[in-house]
């Protein structure tokens, strides 16, 4: 199955999903997935406003300048993206959404096949997505456990199975093949299908983020703080050891992010609306390449950590938003982080940030990915888009020039 195509005035490729769709989602948000998709003709023009912006010193950027919208792609309004994972190995990007899952060629941006409830998944909700190191892919769901995916071949995890809790928001791989799951109720380890939980080892049991180190320790980004399992003894930092910065903006504290409280709060709505303050909230998290862990907060921007402090960047450093829902870094280095405002890249020394001027649909960038080629892939609420630095677009029909 291909997606279908649509060249508005050739400035750009209009991709059209959310028609083929046909289900509905099990989520607590409401309206978000009773929306009408997409149809063909809804508006999407991909401005390169971004060309001529000032490069970073000599040595820190890649050949070919910085990269640029190249394409945006329609989910459905109303449908969220809330993550993205790439499988090198299969060519494809896996994109989760509020109404199942979708698998596109990197290479020709062709949709092969829709997952939903039909097919085998538990939940259409997505909000996480792992590509594992044997091929499996694993989806974390709102309210429908763990499902796991291969060839045709599909395996659901519940709280019945040992998983400690049906909301799972994050998965990662650890160097002997087991997988961590972040749940609403603590954190699993699953090696084969033998499940350990953690609970009060963590510092908040609301689980958002989880990444794992070159040594084999574990990060676990919370709604209270980030977590680290070394194996044997269990660490934890919160805001009064540095994570996340002060409320220079006096923004009011987040009434929709439980402020360490056991009432079950919305994530389908997330900072929509208003920005708020919860610096203890750690919505991603990630190890970069040089060992550093980086930590998106609710309003206190990004948390970098060098093993002896915590230190902190905000919209006053240069990122876009100080709510932070997703963190990812390229091959050369770069990081990306998806805000509440755009999105935005750090090469070490400058930032550079992407809204609604250099042709965003929505600000509010959930999930980022990187492929080895160096495209950028962001998910926001009805679109998926793809950053590089592609001269052409391939459409239907031949190839539009910008």
């Amino acid at each position: 199955m291909k997606w279908p195509w649509l060249r508005p005035g050739m400035a750009a490729v209009l991709l059209v999903l959310g028609g083929i769709l046909g289900v509905s989602a099990c989520s607590r948000g409401e309206g978000e997935n009773a929306a009408a998709p997409a149809t063909p003709g809804a508006r999407m023009e991909v401005a390169a406003k971004t060309q001529n912006a000032p490069l970073p010193p000599a040595g820190l950027e890649d050949a070919g300048g910085l990269p640029r919208l190249l394409e945006t792609f329609r989910v459905g309004e109303g449908v969220y993206v809330r993550s993205l994972a790439v499988d090198e190995a299969g060519g494809a990007l896996w994109v989760g959404t509020s109404l199942g899952v979708h698998e596109v060629d990197l290479a020709t941006q062709e949709l092969r096949r829709t997952l939903t409830r039909k097919e085998g998944l538990a939940n259409e909700y997505v909000f996480a997505i792992l590509v594992d190191s044997r091929g499996y892919k694993w989806f974390g769901t709102n309210g429908g456990g763990v499902s796991r995916y291969k060839d045709g071949q599909w395996r659901t995890y519940f709280p019945m199975h040992g998983l400690a809790d049906y909301w799972v928001y994050a998965l990662a791989e650890a160097g002997d093949g087991s997988i961590w799951i972040g749940t609403w109720a603590g954190a699993n380890h699953l090696a084969g299908e033998q499940f350990t939980t953690y609970y009060d080892e963590l510092v908040n049991e609301w689980v958002y983020g989880v990444d794992v180190d070159s040594r084999g320790r574990v990060w676990f980004g919370t709604e209270g703080g980030v977590s680290m399992f070394d194996g044997e003894r269990w660490h934890a930092w919160t805001h009064e050891d540095g994570l996340g910065a002060p409320n220079r903006e006096g923004l009011p504290l987040s009434t929709n992010t439980g402020l360490g409280t056991r009432a079950r709060h919305d994530l389908s709505v997330l900072s929509e609306g208003k920005p708020t303050y919860n610096p203890n909230y750690v919505f991603s998290i990630l190890v970069a390449d040089d060992g550093t862990v980086w930590a998106g907060t609710w309003g206190g921007g990004a948390s970098y950590f060098d093993g002896i402090r915590w230190r902190n960047v905000t919209r006053e450093e240069g990122l876009a938003g100080n709510i932070v829902y997703s963190i990812a870094q390229d091959r050369a280095g770069n990081l990306w982080f998806g805000t509440n405002r755009g999105l935005s890249r750090y090469d070490g020394r400058q930032w550079h940030s992407y809204d609604r001027s250099d042709g965003l649909g929505d600000e509010n960038v959930y999930a980022v990915a990187v492929t080895a080629a160096g495209d950028v892939w962001i998910g926001t609420r009805g679109e998926v888009a793809r950053f590089g630095r592609g001269a052409d677009t391939v459409a239907a029909g031949g190839v539009s020039k910008r």
